[in-house]
């Protein structure tokens, strides 16, 4: 990354205090120019629950500073309960943090050094409620960057997919039941940071059980999901992503729904911004956003929106790894999406394994069927729903599951074959049990037979009419479903192959079925359904080519203890377990400007004994501590999930302390009822 230390306007930086009308005051930290009381600027807000102070520190002094230098006002808020804000934060994206939200765009609106203009960005959770916010239409909004960010908050987030399950629901309540633990700063709160903290620690409370009383898409999660009526938003919006990341689907379900002016971006990258994109190619993103604030908050003409509508990377092939610093390919785009150049390319399935080109060869009416019953190791190497790291968190090899799995597969393709869109896959299909999920992937097949995963799916096939309304399936009864893969663009060379599996697990990715399944598929009535997207070249060459990275000068930090991360799956034949063990240990280090010391070390453990499924469990336990001289306080969070046929058990423990002595220690032992999941 280019650092650019150097801008057109000299810039400020402040903390501050944002009162609300209830008395509660939200912790904000503003970059601005130093003459925009004499020459106001329009403000850029992120808004979310990661502690501007030091968790998002270093990245927050990359960006907020560069749009500063550049005339705007970089604003970044602590929601409520997190970082030095009052209050305490029991869910995610409540009604009170939206309307706190548009009370801080008020207070913005009414600021000496603020145009009123405002625009929101956020990646994640920040992303979330920028659209959220625009959906309740506050007229100082003017426009909205949205990274790594959902519409439907059940069908595309971090706890369902498919109607399924997710692990990374147990993962991600883990990471907030660490976060919401985190004391306050004492050197911007004073002595009462203790009372704040202890307030934190007893009043925030188990999201996980919240969630899990939550397994169907009802008014919980409805709220907060713009795609109930793209309508409500009434200013422009950029919406961005990676294929790497959870959530790419949302950028074309955004660009088809919303009415307003707008465009996607999707790269290679994990769950990333994009001048830090991994993985590469990296881009400037922040020169990017430049123009889209430039346009719609200054009334420049910046060329933007002239240009295509939709911008992805097409990858190219590559050996499976579950990590990659590059991903080859190209840029290409397409004018308004859906895109009018897009032609579905269908492959029927046959029971004697092949994957055939109906264009080609005549459709054959057969009923012959082929049965999966899938060992719960199917899903070992699928790595995260999300990729936060992208290195190690990719799938890898995946003929490591397809000794698992039905598998389907083309002859070796004679041309290169792209797509770019939604692959879907139609299955006949019959279960003999009620409640079954299905798992179908996307593979990638080189000359050497090495296997790599471009996309996949999954189905709780309870869920095959209703995510709101699921209803279990009749033993035996053949039922046809779809099932929608994450969106990709992706390019199969000559010589390959194209391979689809499915299967009837997919841990730990998935929660499993409540037993084991055998699925009796019919698939001479299946087939598989690629976007093909024909190459443009004198259109895509022509595009505008990205900048390089840049960023302003980043925070001062020293380093204790090195970060290390480690995937290990563990088979333990004489016991007939499988583990699959996760440990972040992201070290130590210090923020040199206010002297902290932050260390925090993650291990995430998912197991199960063969063949047993009221063994599959998951743990986590993350371990924190914070230390500016004699001031040192520690967090100790652990969760544990297990399950039968009937519910899920959750076992979690919070202690804290402060020096070496504990102040405060909870344990939470619940039971909740599977709901056909």
């Amino acid at each position: 990354m280019h650092i650019v230390d150097t801008f057109p306007r000299q810039v400020v930086e402040e903390e501050t205090w944002i009162p609300l009308r209830d008395g509660t005051q939200l912790a904000a930290r503003i970059w601005r120019p130093s003459d925009a009381e004499a020459d106001p600027v329009p403000a850029i807000l992120e808004y979310l629950p990661y502690r501007k102070r030091d968790l998002t520190a270093e990245r927050d002094s990359l960006t907020h500073p560069y749009w500063a230098g550049y005339g705007y006002a970089g604003v970044r808020v602590d929601i409520r309960g997190t970082g030095e804000s009052d209050g305490v934060l029991t869910d995610e994206y409540l009604q009170q943090e939206l309307d706190d939200g548009v009370a801080v765009l008020e207070w913005l609106e009414k600021q000496p050094w603020c145009t009123g203009d405002v625009g929101m960005v956020g990646i994640s959770w920040g992303g979330f409620n920028g659209l959220q916010i625009a959906a309740m239409a506050p007229p100082q909004l003017k426009a909205v960057i949205t990274l790594c960010s959902t519409d439907d908050r059940y069908a595309d987030d971090i706890h369902h997919m498919g109607g399924c399950l997710l692990a990374d629901n147990l993962s991600w309540a883990s990471t907030m039941f660490d976060g919401n633990a985190c004391p306050p700063d004492p050197a911007l709160v004073g002595e009462r940071w203790r009372d704040m903290w202890l307030e934190r620690l007893e009043g925030s409370g188990l999201w996980l059980a919240k969630w899990l009383e939550h397994q169907r898409r009802d008014a919980y999660w409805k709220h907060g999901s713009v795609c109930e009526d793209f309508s409500r938003i009434r200013c422009p919006v950029y919406a961005i992503s990676g294929w790497a990341d959870g959530y790419c689907n949302a950028v074309f379900r955004l660009l088809e729904g919303l009415e307003v002016p707008r465009k996607g971006l999707v790269g290679p990258w994990a769950h990333k911004y994009p001048h830090l994109g991994v993985p590469g190619p990296a881009i400037g993103f922040l020169q990017e956003s430049l123009r889209w604030w430039d346009h719609w908050l200054k009334g420049k003409e910046t060329g933007i929106m002239d240009e295509p509508m939709l911008r992805v990377w097409m990858q190219e092939s590559v050996p499976p790894s579950a990590r990659y610093e590059q991903r080859p390919g190209r840029w290409v785009a397409e004018p308004v999406w859906p895109s009018p150049n897009s032609q579905p390319v269908t492959y029927r399935l046959t029971v004697g394994h092949d994957l055939v080109d109906e264009s080609t060869q005549p459709v054959v009416d057969d009923e012959s069927t082929l049965t999966i019953r899938s060992p719960l190791s199917v899903g070992l190497y699928a790595g995260k729903w999300c990729s936060y790291n992208a290195p190690p968190d990719l799938p890898h090899d995946q003929r490591d599951e397809d000794g698992g799995a039905l598998i389907f597969q083309t002859h070796r393709l004679e041309e290169p074959l792209e797509i770019c869109g939604q692959p879907e896959v139609e299955l006949e299909l019959a279960a003999d049990q009620p409640v079954a999920m299905v798992a179908v992937r996307l593979i990638d097949v080189a000359e050497d037979d090495k296997a790599t995963r471009v996309s996949y799916g999954l189905l709780n096939l309870t869920h095959r009419v209703s995510d709101e309304h699921p209803a279990p399936l009749q033993v035996g009864k053949r039922y046809r479903v779809r099932v929608a893969l994450k969106h990709i663009a992706q390019q199969f060379p000559a010589g390959h192959a194209i391979r689809l599996s499915i299967s009837t697990s997919y841990w730990p990715l998935a929660w499993p079925s409540p037993r084991p399944v055998t699925l009796t598929v019919t698939p001479g009535q299946s087939r598989l359904i690629l976007p093909g997207r024909a190459p443009r070249p004198e259109e895509d060459d022509s595009l505008r080519p990205f900048e390089a990275p840049e960023g302003a000068p980043p925070l001062a930090k020293t380093l204790i203890q090195p970060t290390q991360e480690t995937w290990r799956v563990v088979r333990d034949l004489a016991n007939d377990q499988t583990m699959l063990e996760v440990i972040n240990d992201e070290g130590a280090y210090r923020l040199d400007d206010i002297g902290m010391e932050i260390a925090v070390r993650v291990t995430e453990r998912y197991s199960y004994v063969h063949g047993h499924y009221d063994s599959v469990t998951g743990w986590t336990e993350w371990k924190r501590s914070f230390r500016r001289g004699d001031w040192c306080v520690k967090t100790l969070t652990r969760t544990r999930m297990t399950s039968d046929a009937e519910s899920f058990r959750l076992r979690a423990t919070l202690d804290a302390y402060e020096g070496e002595t504990r102040v405060f220690s909870k344990t939470w032992d619940e039971t909740l009822p599977r709901d056909l999941v």
